[in-house]
C-alpha cells in the first residue's frame, strides 16, 4: 500500500475508527488518543498490509490500542477510602520534591511502582533492569526520602516550632 492510498482509506474509516474506539473505552480523550497512536502504528508499518485488508489491519490495530489504554486504566490502583485526615499541603510537596531529587536510577523504579502502580516485575521491565536490581533501587529510593523527610521535618521543627501534626 502507498501513502496516498492509505491517506485516502484513512479519512474514509476515521469516522468509524473513532467510533469503534469510543464504543470500547467510553471516553472521548483515549478514543482520540487510541485511534491517533493506531493510525501511526498503521502508518510507519505500511509494508505489512495486505492488499483487501486494509480496513480490518485499521480496525484490529485501534482494538488493540483500546485494550493498551484499558490495561494502563487497569494499572491505577483505586483508593478505597480516604484518610480521616489529609496530609497537609507542604508535606505532600515536600515529598514531591523529595522524589525530584533522587537520582534517575532510584527515582525510575519509584515512579514506575509508587506513583504508576506498575508491578516489580512489569516495572522491572520497563527499566531494562533484573527484578532483584528494581527491588535493591526501591529499597534504597525509600531509605533516601525517609532520611530526607525527616530531615526537612526536623528543619521544620527547629526553624517555625511546627511540626506536620500540628498544621
Amino acid at each position: 500500500m502507498n501513502k496516498v492510498s492509505f491517506e485516502q482509506l484513512y479519512m474514509e474509516q476515521l469516522p468509524g475508527l473513532y467510533r469503534l474506539a469510543q464504543g470500547i473505552l467510553r471516553h472521548a480523550a483515549d478514543a482520540q488518543d487510541a485511534v491517533q497512536q493506531a493510525v501511526l502504528q498503521a502508518w510507519q508499518h505500511l509494508d505489512n498490509i495486505r492488499p483487501g485488508s486494509e480496513k480490518a489491519y485499521l480496525a484490529r490495530i485501534v482494538i488493540n490500542e483500546c485494550h493498551n489504554v484499558q490495561r494502563k486504566r487497569r494499572r491505577t490502583v483505586p483508593v478505597p477510602e480516604f484518610p480521616d485526615r489529609a496530609a497537609p499541603k507542604n508535606e505532600l510537596a515536600d515529598l514531591r520534591d523529595a522524589v525530584d531529587r533522587l537520582p534517575e536510577k532510584l527515582r525510575l523504579p519509584f515512579l514506575l511502582v509508587y506513583m504508576e502502580g506498575y508491578s516489580a516485575k512489569e516495572a522491572a521491565s520497563a527499566a531494562g533492569i533484573t527484578l532483584f536490581a528494581l527491588k535493591s533501587r526501591l529499597k534504597r529510593a525509600k531509605d533516601v526520602l525517609q532520611i530526607e523527610l525527616r530531615e526537612e521535618e526536623e528543619h521544620e521543627k527547629l526553624f517555625t516550632g511546627r511540626t506536620a501534626e500540628n498544621i
